[in-house]
């Protein structure tokens, strides 16, 4: 009999990891993304499984709680094909390598300290290196295209639906055989909300004898689209007519494009004052080349501005800065900035070093504009943390902070309801990818809703589908 387990994402946001093994069928695996927060020291913890023995490998989109682990599968063991679109596998390469330079960076930092103190075997080696990324795109792999049924094994077939959370971002759904029936079984991945700039909505799936969902945001609703793009616009007005900066720290994937997008938006109707606007993030301008790449994939809008303007993001005010001394140079710069950095969560990069030079000024701004995971430095500023430690010096946050939660990337309660109320037949319904306390909250929500129960799936839980 087939059984799902999860070793990530469980009770969680981040990890993403679930693995199916079909009787005398192959064992797939659904994503294997890095934990992030105050669950990031799991990352370097066994799997819970053999890597040897996972035959295939989906992938449901390209952030790093879906794919960050992806070299460290490969390290220990994992030979199998990996079977995605081809522009989740072009923008996980940016995300990966650049995870890998990151992790070398701070183990670099962390042994040299460690050395002064004659304590360096103390120090935790990186969990993969660039030659780990390299080796899982040695891995055979197969391409599909939304919409388009793949036999992926003896049995076994694959549809890849447009999930419409980031690029060629995916719900998947598996159909096997098993004691002569075909049964159903569906992973949400991350789902989009309705209302994104770049991204079309989610595409709907019609049947699930067992549906895995996605719960980030099961306890609530998102502010709407039209409130918070005036929240945005008044923020950064103000901001910049005051003399100040604004500070977004934004996700290289799709939150920045988005972004970039609505201040585009904004320079066409003459609303943005004149100042200056840098990308400052080689991932996000790496990112925002794959995006052009792939156009067709994204919105009307996106592609009316490529035709208009031979570029779909760029406008006179944006700058890339992708040399760190071009990033300090920003430094010098007194006002009318709006600096576009990441991390998103500001677990490192080169926003710390602006929150640094400018969060203490109460002239500026900081702009959230995504999800801040429980641990990180960006939730402790959204819940109202006056004094930060960044970089060893004590800072204290005297700038306006905004969180805009209109602009997520992630499907609100009434948009996941909405979505599964859409399924001909739904059978099971399983809580992944969601902190504990929000997910008993959407649990709640189905019942009332719906009058389905849903179960809250547990790390490692074996769940006979």
């Amino acid at each position: 009999m087939a059984f799902a387990r999860s070793f990530g994402a469980a009770e969680v946001v981040t990890g993403s990891c679930h693995v199916l093994r079909i009787e005398s069928g192959p064992t797939i695996m659904v994503d294997c993304g890095m934990f992030q927060g105050v669950v990031e020291d799991r990352n370097y913890e066994p799997f819970g499984f053999d890597p040897k023995e996972i035959d295939i490998l989906l992938v449901t989109h390209a952030h790093l709680d879906h794919i960050g682990r992806i070299p460290k599968l490969v390290k220990e063991g994992f030979a199998g094909r990996i079977i995605t679109l081809k522009s989740t596998m072009d923008l996980a390469r940016v995300v990966l390598l650049d995870a890998a330079h990151l992790m070398l960076e701070e183990y670099q930092t962390r042994y040299r300290k460690a050395q002064r103190r004659g304590m360096e075997a103390s120090v935790q080696e990186p969990l993969y290196m660039k030659e780990d990324v390299d080796a899982a795109y040695d891995l055979p792999m197969t391409f599909v295209k939304y919409g388009k049924t793949t036999e992926i094994a003896k049995n076994v077939k694959a549809t890849f639906r447009n999930a419409g959370h980031i690029l060629d971002s995916a719900t998947i759904e598996l159909n096997f055989v098993q004691n002569g029936a075909t049964k159903t079984i569906v992973f949400s991945g991350d789902l989009g909300n309705h209302n994104d700039m770049v991204m079309r909505d989610p595409e709907i799936v019609k049947r699930a004898d067992a549906l895995y969902i996605e719960s980030t945001y099961g306890d609530r609703n998102h502010k709407g689209i039209a409130e918070s793009v005036a929240e945005f616009k008044e923020a950064v007005v103000n901001t910049l007519l005051n003399q100040g900066n604004v500070l977004i720290p934004s996700f290289a994937i799709e939150r920045t494009q988005e972004i970039l997008c609505l201040l585009k938006q904004m320079y066409d109707a003459k609303e943005l004052p004149p100042c200056r606007i840098f990308l400052d993030s080689p991932m996000a301008i790496a990112a925002t080349r794959v995006y052009d790449e792939y156009h067709k994939e994204l919105s009307r809008e996106c592609n009316d501005y490529l035709k208009r303007d031979g570029t779909i993001f760029e406008f006179p005010y944006l700058h890339y800065t992708l040399k760190s001394e071009d990033s300090r140079q920003i430094n010098s710069i007194e006002s009318g900035c709006i600096i576009i950095a990441g991390s998103g969560m500001c677990t490192g990069g080169r926003i710390l070093h602006h929150f640094k030079h400018r969060l203490w000024n109460e002239k500026n701004t900081v702009l959230f504009v995504g999800y801040q995971a429980e641990g990180t430095l960006g939730r402790q500023i959204v819940e109202g943390e006056r004094h930060l430690r960044i970089y060893h010096e004590e800072i204290v946050v005297r700038a306006s902070v905004y969180t805009i939660n209109g602009f997520s990337a992630h499907a609100d309660q009434h948009d996941l309801l909405e979505w599964m109320q859409a399924f001909d037949e739904l059978g099971k319904i399983f809580l992944i990818h969601g902190e504990y306390e929000k997910q008993k909250v959407f649990k709640e929500a189905i019942l009332e809703k719906m009058g389905k129960k849903a179960h809250i799936v547990k790390q490692g839980e074996k769940i006979f589908i």
